[in-house]
């Protein structure tokens, strides 16, 4: 018996012997093979780790990951693209086809819109002059005329533009040198188009006769007799004629005409406001400086038969280039506002917000603007109901940089650091690198725009925020923080 647990026990100790030694040489086996054919001793502890070099894509690519756990952003809406404008391909992305609240990064669409159609060196023109004779005794036996062209700046004293006392004192003294001492007539106010600017055509749905270097509104086209059309040939220039013509886009062929005579009905859209403030002012200033106006102020939207009249001098607006630099940098919202409706009015003749915004989706459309997500309700992003994805944002801003305008419409971003509504932000990161428009609204942040990169690069970009958690001054930091690491593309 004792022989037989000797035996078993001697047998155990075998198997748990075998056992250790298979352990021990899995256990072998499984060491990192860096430590294969080597000494089994541990490393030093003062040893350096393998150092991990990450791509500046790699890193915008983290920061944005980070950032979507971020306390302000977590809950938050929002969207986020960088663009290459040569490889016309996306750099690094968050959510840039969905449709956000732009908030004034709409002023992007609205002033671009105005560049293409009117011209960088567009300028509204208000012109004086008069009707009848100037006797002996400097009586002026006529009429005092102030002719418009929808100017939206004029009055405000906003991007160089004069204010109605300037003008008033201006036109007086035009007045006095002219010998002219006392008005026995009217200040009568109307709009026209000047023909300095050179639009490629007038107005649509406006009828215009041809006055001396302006066109004065004499109708609609609803209803105007096909008849009496004329397409204007290329090989006479019809605007040099004396006999008597009427300008307009026909409703028919959709082209510029002219007839010699005009059946259509009377005005029936909102033309441009005549500068009948102007001219208030005007008659206060003469009559207290000793030029008595006997007459009173009168508003003439339309004038078919219009009297003969003599030029005294006028008053030019600044550049629309001027104007489009301080809507951008100053993001005012009442000059974006009649923007829109001027290009409303310039291409349907008719100066209302549908008209204007019919004009900006036209254009937008016609350049090939990316239209999913797109809501234009307005020229200022002041409505919460304009939307519009990030994607389509930093595509627009590519096509831009090969038009004439170029130039001017980068100009008229806000610098980093440095100018306008991003001179407070980016002061040392990004100073003088990022070029864009800002937005804001409650609980929304936006930005878009181009970056100058460290490497050399222009790259097109659009960050758009909304429902964030937390302050303007904590969403801001953020913003600067997911933008960071862009600057070294």
């Amino acid at each position: 018996m004792n022989t037989l647990k000797n035996y078993i026990t001697g047998a155990a100790l075998m198997v748990s012997a075998w056992g250790m030694a298979q352990l021990h040489t899995i256990a072998e086996k499984h060491y990192p093979a860096m430590y294969e054919n080597q000494t089994r001793q541990l490393p030093s502890p003062s040893a350096t780790p393998e150092k991990i070099t990450l791509s500046a894509k790699e890193l915008v690519d983290i920061n944005i990951n980070t950032m979507m756990s971020d306390p302000v952003l977590r809950n938050a809406d929002w969207g986020f693209v960088v663009y290459d404008p040569k490889t016309k391909k996306i750099v690094s992305s968050y959510n840039e086809n969905s449709a956000f609240i732009p908030a004034s990064t709409t002023k992007l669409l609205t002033t671009e819109t105005a560049l293409s159609m009117l011209g960088e060196k567009f300028r509204w023109t208000t012109q004086l002059e008069f009707s009848g004779e100037v006797d002996d005794a400097g009586n002026l036996n006529g009429n005092l005329y102030v002719i418009g062209s929808g100017d939206p700046f004029i009055g405000t004293g906003k991007a160089g533009s004069s204010t109605y006392s300037t003008i008033s004192k201006d036109f007086m003294y035009a007045l006095q040198e002219r010998g002219i001492k006392k008005i026995n007539g009217n200040i009568i106010v109307q709009t026209a188009i000047f023909k300095e600017n050179k639009l490629a055509v007038l107005p649509a749905n406006v009828v215009w006769m041809e006055h001396h270097n302006y066109y004065l509104p004499v109708g609609t086209t609803l209803s105007i007799n096909p008849a009496n059309e004329r397409v204007i040939a290329k090989k006479f220039n019809p605007f040099e004629e004396k006999t008597k013509r009427y300008f307009y886009i026909s409703p028919y062929i959709n082209k510029m005409v002219y007839a010699e005579q005009f059946d259509g009905g009377s005005l029936t859209t909102k033309i441009a406001d005549a500068p009948y403030s102007l001219a208030n002012s005007l008659r206060t200033t003469l009559v207290k400086n000793g030029i008595p106006v006997s007459g009173k102020v009168e508003s003439r939207i339309t004038d078919k038969e219009p009297e003969l009249r003599h030029y005294i001098t006028a008053y030019k607006s600044p550049a629309l280039a001027d104007l489009v630099y301080d809507i951008n940098h100053r993001s005012d919202n009442a000059l974006s506002e009649a923007l829109l409706r001027t290009s409303g009015f310039y291409k349907n003749g008719d100066q209302t917000l549908e008209s204007g915004k019919n004009t900006v989706t036209s254009h937008l459309a016609e350049v090939g603007f990316d239209m999913n997500g797109l809501s234009y309700s307005d020229g200022s992003g002041l409505s919460r109901n304009n939307m519009v994805t990030p994607i389509s944002q930093v595509k627009y801003l590519t096509s831009i940089m090969d038009q004439k305008y170029y130039q001017t419409y980068f100009d008229s971003l806000p610098i980093a650091g440095q100018t306008g509504t991003l001179k407070r932000s980016f002061l040392t990161i990004g100073n003088g690198q990022v070029f864009a428009k800002t937005g804001t609204l409650n609980k929304v942040k936006t930005l878009a725009g181009y970056i100058k990169t460290n490497t050399g690069r222009t790259l097109a970009f659009s960050l758009l925020i909304n429902n964030y958690a937390g302050s303007v001054d904590q969403v801001k930091n953020r913003m600067e923080r997911i933008l960071e690491p862009a600057l070294e593309l």
